[in-house]
């Protein structure tokens, strides 16, 4: 049985796994790490196989920070994630995505990629801080790459895709075995088939049925709003639905917002790195700078810091904000959690349906021009 470096804590000392699943090529991954990499393998070889394209995820306390396939990028996302002209290969784009949709969380993540990791990707992941990796193979002197980072202490993972887990799956919590079905259901494009109000196209398709997926192996209760082939972002393991919906959404505005010419236009001198740009880039559009960080972020750039991004900015520029897909996991119980998201530029919404309020929920979507569709579908994941 091999050990792993520990459980959930430090000097929670004794810890180990028992699979013939997967095996661990480098470092010594603690009981978090095999947690994360466990989901996040579950949910890009859904991912992949649903939208028959290479796809990747950025896993943190078994929760998505972000997940995406293969969608090329556009020149100011290629701005935006800090790639420049660097060659991509497929499967590196849907990781580029990934860590990209929401970078303060991304940072020292678990990585997770649908198929074996090729130069392009290994090349990139070389210069991200990541925990690290999980995939169904590696080409040849990728794993060497991958095992050289964190002075050799990064963990490199490999899983048998051919693997099946039994029907039946088991916990142990305060000595009390709990035993459950596994969720086997595989989403598809007829559980988009309900449509309640408004009109799919193919690109909403792809994203709520990304959404769909990614939520699938995110902590309940959990919204996720995804756009162009990656989710935007990820309201995980909150109480609240209508909490979810805001805490999603708020990470979309940053995504968004990192696309302002005034948030590109920011101009760092040579020597910072380039995940301090990024940090700097959402600190600066948060908009919550200490005096501290506002003399480190003044030394960071070349000339004057620009100004802050004033409320008009904002505004103006969320204002063209739409096509944005947004899934939940379980029912939407009340039409504030619809209000909410379409100030968050949602055109399209996947829900299970199945509330005393759908009548009302539904009014709510046709009053802001957004397209719902109702999976019969639950997908709480704990």
């Amino acid at each position: 049985m091999p050990a792993l470096k520990y459980g959930c804590n430090p000097h929670q000392a004794q810890a180990a796994f028992e699979s013939d699943a997967v095996a661990v090529h480098n470092g010594a991954p603690s009981m978090i790490n095999m947690l994360d990499a466990l989901n996040a393998w579950q949910l890009v070889a859904e991912l992949s196989e649903v939208l028959e394209a290479p796809a990747a995820a950025s896993f943190k306390h078994v929760s998505p920070a972000g997940a995406a396939v293969g969608v090329p990028l556009s020149d100011d996302l290629r701005r935006v994630y800090e790639v420049g002209d660097r060659d991509l290969s497929p499967l590196a784009t849907a990781y580029v995505r990934a860590r990209g949709a929401d970078p303060k969380s991304s940072f020292g993540d678990f990585v997770a990629l649908s198929n074996p990791v090729d130069a392009a990707t290994a090349a990139y992941l070389k210069g991200v801080v990541s925990d690290g990796i999980v995939a169904p193979g590696f080409e040849e002197g990728t794993l060497a790459t991958l095992a050289a980072k964190k002075g050799g202490s990064f963990a490199v993972i490999e899983t048998d895709p051919d693997y099946r887990p039994p029907a039946v799956e088991s916990r142990e919590v305060f000595g009390v075995t709990l035993i459950q079905e596994r969720n086997n259901r595989r989403l598809r494009l007829a559980d988009l088939a309900d449509l309640v109000c408004g009109q799919l196209n193919e690109t909403a398709t792809r994203d709520l049925l990304l959404a769909l997926v990614t939520l699938k192996y995110t902590q309940s209760n959990s919204v996720g709003y995804a756009l162009d082939g990656q989710m935007i972002g990820i309201g995980a393991g909150q109480q609240s639905r209508v909490d979810c919906t805001k805490l999603a959404g708020a990470k979309a505005d940053v995504w968004h917002l990192a696309r302002h010419p005034k948030v590109l236009g920011i101009a760092f001198r040579p020597a910072v790195r380039r995940q301090e740009r990024i940090n700097w880039r959402v600190r600066y559009i948060e908009g919550d700078l200490t005096p501290g960080e506002r003399t480190g972020f003044a030394q960071a750039v070349v000339d004057e810091p620009p100004g802050p991004l004033l409320p008009d900015e904002r505004s103006g520029w969320l204002a063209d904000f739409d096509g944005v897909a947004l899934a939940s996991d379980g029912f939407i119980p009340f039409r504030d959690n619809i209000d909410h998201a379409a100030r968050h530029g949602v055109s399209y919404i996947a829900q299970p349906g199945g509330s005393t309020r759908d009548a009302e929920v539904a009014e709510a979507c046709r009053e802001h021009g957004i397209a719902m569709v109702h999976t019969g579908l639950r997908l709480f994941h704990h």
